[in-house]
């Protein structure tokens, strides 16, 4: 398996197509927001052309209705990936979701299911009570993750408080990080862009989007913005501007600056990740057109 990863708008979906077609192979999508079918413009989907030069996977796979996590994503590409497997050495991977990358590559820890009723009940006295109540009763059910994890995020501190008082035992003791051994060769890549072009290649992709059509694409969804799915940079300014929160320029200028911030975590996670080999994308091709010209493909 190769993947390509990096940035958003570092070029990784031409890079990814090019790759496959020159190793007659299918691609994984490893974006945790382009498998939604009801999301296009916002989220930088392939067009009908690309999609239909290269059989693409977790791309159109789900809805935002539907709840997808790393988990749901582990099983799907190891699945996809036997298929792919059954009549190619070669199968290629991209994206930019750190998360569900790591989920594939190394594995992650399968954890107890929690009570619903639990769960509902928690973020019920959260919307009653306010951030420091859910702060106070980790602190006292279990305060080793109190003291690990980030206790201004809300969503962070009720899912320990639900799994503490679901299991009985903390969060925290199932983050053990052993990395899973896969049925297949792994080589990974990370786009590797200045800085400066990068940000200038983010702020041009905007203002395509909104050229595109990106403003009724999110009013289409304006029912649905409770739903987690749709808590995405891109639909989120824009579902605050048609709430008459902040000016359409206001809502653009966010858009172009969360994506840059984004780009930034990204950019953070992947350095943070020893197997990536960072080159340009000509250079990736070149490396992988080097390595497997002698193959039969």
């Amino acid at each position: 398996m190769i993947v390509i990863g990096g940035p958003t708008a570092s070029g990784k979906t031409s890079l990814a197509i090019q790759v496959a077609q020159y190793l007659n192979t299918s691609i994984l999508s490893a974006d945790s927001r382009q498998c939604y079918r009801e999301l296009n413009i916002g989220v930088a989907k392939p067009t009908t052309e690309e999609l239909a030069s290269v059989p693409h996977y977790f791309i159109n796979s789900h809805s935002i209705f539907d709840d997808v996590s790393a988990g749901v994503y582990e099983r799907y590409a190891l699945e996809t990936l036997e298929q792919i497997f059954a009549t190619s050495d070669f199968a290629v991977c991209v994206g930019g979701t750190g998360l569900y990358l790591k989920a594939l590559c190394d594995g992650i820890d399968e954890m107890p299911a929690i009570d619903p009723n639990i769960d509902q009940e928690i973020n019920a006295m959260f919307h009653l009570h306010g951030l420091n109540w859910v702060q106070t009763a980790l602190k006292k059910s279990d305060p080793e993750a109190a003291s690990q994890i980030d206790m201004q995020n809300p969503m962070r501190i009720i899912r320990a408080l639900v799994f503490y008082r679901s299991t009985g035992n903390s969060i925290v003791s199932f983050k053990q990080h052993q990395k899973k051994i896969r049925p297949f060769n792994i080589l990974q890549f990370a786009i590797d862009l200045p800085r400066e072009t990068l940000y200038q290649r983010i702020n041009t992709r905007v203002d395509m989007m909104i050229q595109q059509g990106l403003m009724q694409e999110v009013k289409q969804l304006q029912t649905a913005q409770h739903l987690k799915s749709l808590q995405t940079v891109g639909y989120t300014e824009l579902f605050n501007y048609l709430n008459h929160q902040i000016s359409l320029e206001q809502a653009i200028d966010k858009i172009k600056q969360h994506s840059r911030n984004y780009a930034k975590r990204q950019l953070t996670w992947f350095r943070h990740q020893p197997d990536y080999v960072w080159l340009s994308t000509e250079n990736i091709l070149k490396t992988i057109m080097k390595r497997f010209d002698n193959t039969n493909i």
